[in-house]
């Protein structure tokens, strides 16, 4: 018989709605079948304010094309655990050197004046190839949004918390890696791999350099996802590399995003964290 009246001790329960009064901006959260909205949904779920970046020109020129992005922003408002934190969106060309730190100011304004969770989501798709085709425009392409835009919004976003009561203590920020540096790698998209090892590589010297503000920084490698870029027998064949015979899915990287950006990963900085389901290269 279980106890008539039982009761979880106070330190070991969940709230289920963890980051309420809590907010967040998520860049690269334009396509419907992205890890953005994914995330973005996830944080709002657990109670988040979210601002959702997108640059629909980038998203145009691809095979997949571009989602309008009042549709995409129904999506997370449907998912809102708290049904008062705000939801708002907004384009950024983030190849701009001045971008990083206006999509910040932005951001912060429409979410009440501060930003608790930064998820560096974007990337540059396409503009890449091998060592042989590899140009200077190439890497400087990759250079100014992969990796460049995300070191200056986290810039921007520790000014913000260290202007906030408190210098700011609590901010999580995220960022996104390939699996670049895991064996294989990925030879045929030299310009990317480089620009996000880059920042698997200095993840450890950023949690360093918030640690004093009391943000944690870490680095998420989500593996193959999902996102509606391959169809057909090479879709196929990606899926027979996972042991469970699945590509991920934007959510399940999402999941451990969301996580880290809890009190439960407060210990947890300056880690470049694999999620891919043991997808075997």
């Amino acid at each position: 018989m279980p106890p008539a009246a039982y009761s979880i001790p106070e330190g070991l329960r969940r709230d289920p709605l963890p980051l309420r009064g809590r907010t967040a901006l998520v860049t690269g959260a334009s396509r419907r079948a992205g890890i953005g909205l994914a995330v973005a949904r996830r944080l709002a779920a657990y109670g988040a304010g979210v601002y959702l970046h997108h640059h629909v020109p980038h998203d145009a020129e691809m095979p997949w094309g571009a989602d309008r992005p009042e549709d995409v922003v129904a999506q997370v408002r449907a998912a809102l655990g708290d049904p008062e934190a705000p939801v708002a969106h907004g384009p950024a060309d983030l190849s701009d050197p001045a971008a990083p730190a206006e999509l910040i100011a932005r951001a912060a304004e429409a979410l009440g004046g501060r930003i608790d969770i930064l998820v560096a989501n974007h990337a540059l798709s396409g503009s890449d190839g091998t060592l042989d085709t590899l140009d200077a425009a190439m890497l400087d392409a990759h250079w100014a949004v992969d990796t460049r835009s995300v070191l200056l919004l986290i810039q921007a976003y520790a000014r913000l918390r260290a202007g906030l009561p408190g210098g700011g203590a609590g901010g999580r920020g995220v960022m996104m890696t390939s699996g670049q540096d895991i064996a294989g790698g990925m030879p045929g998209e030299i310009a990317y791999a480089l620009q996000k090892g880059a920042l698997a590589s200095i993840t450890p010297s950023l949690s360093s350099a918030l640690a004093e503000h009391a943000i944690t920084v870490n680095t998420v490698n989500p593996g193959p996802v999902d996102t509606n870029y391959l169809t057909g027998a090479a879709y196929q064949a990606v899926a027979e590399r996972f042991p469970a015979g699945r590509w991920g899915m934007p959510d399940d990287p999402a999941r451990l995003i969301a996580w880290l950006a809890t009190d439960e990963a407060a210990w947890i900085t300056g880690q470049v964290i694999d999620s891919e389901g043991g997808f075997r290269r």
